[in-house]
C-alpha cells in the first residue's frame, strides 16, 4: 500500500515513547510505516528506559520531545506559544479559551501545561502549510494536549482509548473530548460501548484490537505433557489492578496441596516490594522469580518453558481496570494455556471452557483450581489451546489489524479535508 501523494503527516501524540510495557503502540507506529504513512512521534515526556524491543530501532519516525515540566522550561514554552499565537490568533484564542473553562472548572495546573505544550507542538512538530491529522494515544493528557494543538493548527484530531485512561477518568469531560475529535479508536468491545454511550453515538468510535506479531509469537512447536516442577508464568505490570496478589496465594495453595510448583514473575512496577515480601510471608520466596522488565526476545524463552499463564486482574475502586492484555493473547499464540479473571473484556478471547478458564477477581482458590484443572487435564488443555490459538489468529493478528486501523484514518478524513486518501491497493 502507498498513500497518495499530499496525503497529511499523521502525528502521533504520546506519553512517552518509546516504552517497554507499550509494544502495541510501537508496533502500531511500525506497522502504518510499512503501508506507507508518514509518521511523526511527538512524546510527553522521555521515558529513559535501558530495555527496548527490536522494533524500536526499525521505525522511522522523527521524535518530537515536549518539556515535560513548565519551570524548567518556561522560556522555551512562552517564546514558542507566542510564535503560535502569532501565527494563527483566532486558533490560539480558541484553545486558550477552552483551556481557561477547564482551568475554571478543575483548578488543575496540569491544564495550562498541556496548553502550552499543545503551542510548542504546533512550532516544533507542525510545518507551516504542511497537511497533518492529529492522533493521540490514551484518552487523558495525551489528547488534552492534540485537541488544544487541533485548536490552534485547524487539524482534526482523533484518539485512542485504551484502559486507565478511559475508566478513571470523569465522564464529563471525556465525553466532550468525544466529542470534539473526529472520531476514537479503542481496544477492546467493552471500552466501545461505554465510549458510545458517553458521546451518544455522536462521534464515530471503532473497535480495533492491537494483536500481536504473529510471526514471533509463533508456538506451532508441540508442547510436552506438564510434569513436575510446574512452572507458572505471568507477565505484567507490577501493579495492583492485575492481581498479583492473587495469583500468589492462588500458587501458596497449590504448594499447600502438595504441588511442586514455581512462577516465573516478568515486569516491572509499584508493588514489587509488597510482592517480595508477601512471597517471603508465604514461604515462598524460592519458588518465585522476578525477572524484572524483558525485551520480547528473552520473554519467548519463559513461554515455551511454561506450563500455564496466570493473570488476576480486578477492577480498582477508582474504575481501573485493564482491557485484553497483550501478554494473554501472546500466551495464547504460544500455544501456553490460560488461567484469568473475567473482568472487563479479558471474556472477549479468554472465553470460560473454551479458549482458557476463568473465575471471579480476588479469589485465589477458584483461581488455583483453574490452574490444577489445566495441569492435569490433558484432553481440557489440548482443547482449549486449539481453541485459543484460532481465536487468536482470527482476531489478533496485529498486521491484519493496523490495515483495519488504516481503513479507519482513510475513511474519516477524505482528500479534502486534508486527511488520508489511500490507493486502490491500500488494504
Amino acid at each position: 500500500m502507498a498513500v497518495a501523494d499530499k496525503a497529511p503527516v499523521l502525528v502521533m501524540v504520546l506519553k512517552g515513547y518509546p516504552r517497554i510495557s507499550e509494544t502495541f503502540i510501537s508496533n502500531e507506529i511500525l506497522l502504518l510505516e510499512s503501508l506507507g504513512f508518514k509518521v511523526r512521534i511527538v512524546s510527553m515526556r522521555d521515558p529513559r528506559e535501558k530495555l527496548r524491543h527490536a522494533s524500536i530501532y526499525r521505525i522511522k519516525a522523527d521524535v518530537v520531545y515536549l518539556p515535560e515540566y513548565i519551570r524548567p522550561a518556561l522560556g522555551e514554552l512562552v517564546y514558542e506559544n507566542v510564535r503560535a499565537a502569532l501565527a494563527a490568533p483566532a486558533g490560539y484564542l480558541r484553545a486558550a479559551a477552552l483551556a481557561a473553562r477547564h482551568f475554571l472548572r478543575t483548578r488543575k495546573s496540569a491544564t495550562i501545561k498541556h496548553l502550552l505544550q499543545a503551542g510548542f507542538l504546533c512550532r516544533r512538530a507542525l510545518a507551516p502549510g504542511e497537511p497533518a491529522h492529529l492522533h493521540a494515544h490514551f484518552a487523558h493528557s495525551p489528547t488534552s494536549v492534540a485537541l488544544y494543538a487541533g485548536l490552534i493548527a485547524g487539524l482534526p484530531v482523533s484518539f485512542t482509548g485504551h484502559a486507565k485512561d478511559v475508566w478513571t477518568q470523569a465522564p464529563d469531560r471525556l465525553a466532550e473530548k468525544i466529542r470534539r475529535a473526529a472520531f476514537v479508536v479503542t481496544c477492546t468491545r467493552a471500552n466501545a460501548a461505554y465510549l458510545r454511550r458517553l458521546a451518544g453515538n455522536a462521534t464515530p468510535v471503532h473497535a480495533v484490537y492491537h494483536g500481536i506479531d504473529l510471526a514471533l509469537f509463533n508456538g506451532t512447536a508441540a508442547r510436552p505433557e506438564p510434569v513436575p516442577p510446574y512452572r507458572l508464568l505471568t507477565v505484567a505490570r507490577l501493579t495492583a489492578k492485575k492481581g498479583l496478589d492473587t495469583v500468589l496465594d492462588a500458587l501458596g495453595l497449590l504448594v499447600g496441596q502438595g504441588l511442586d510448583v514455581s512462577w516465573d514473575l516478568v515486569g516491572e512496577g509499584e508493588d514489587r516490594e509488597g510482592l517480595v515480601a508477601r512471597a517471603e510471608a508465604l514461604g515462598l520466596a524460592g519458588r518465585v522469580r522476578f525477572h524484572g522488565a524483558m525485551p520480547h526476545e528473552m520473554v519467548l524463552a519463559l513461554y515455551r518453558q511454561a506450563h500455564v499463564f496466570a493473570l488476576g486482574c480486578r477492577v480498582l475502586p477508582n474504575g481501573d481496570r485493564d482491557g485484553v492484555p497483550n501478554v494473554v493473547v501472546e500466551a495464547m499464540a504460544m500455544g501456553l494455556p490460560v488461567a484469568a479473571t473475567d473482568v472487563s473484556a479479558l471474556p472477549e478471547l479468554v472465553r470460560d471452557e473454551e479458549t482458557g478458564l476463568v473465575c471471579r477477581p480476588d479469589d485465589p482458590a477458584a483461581l488455583a483450581g483453574n490452574i490444577a484443572r489445566l495441569l492435569a487435564d490433558g484432553t481440557l488443555r489440548d482443547r482449549m489451546v486449539a481453541a485459543a490459538r484460532a481465536a487468536v489468529a482470527r482476531d489478533f493478528d496485529n498486521a491484519a489489524n493496523t490495515r483495519r486501523l488504516a481503513e479507519v484514518f482513510a475513511r474519516h478524513a477524505g482528500r479534502p479535508a486534508g486527511a488520508f486518501a489511500l490507493v486502490r491497493e491500500a488494504v
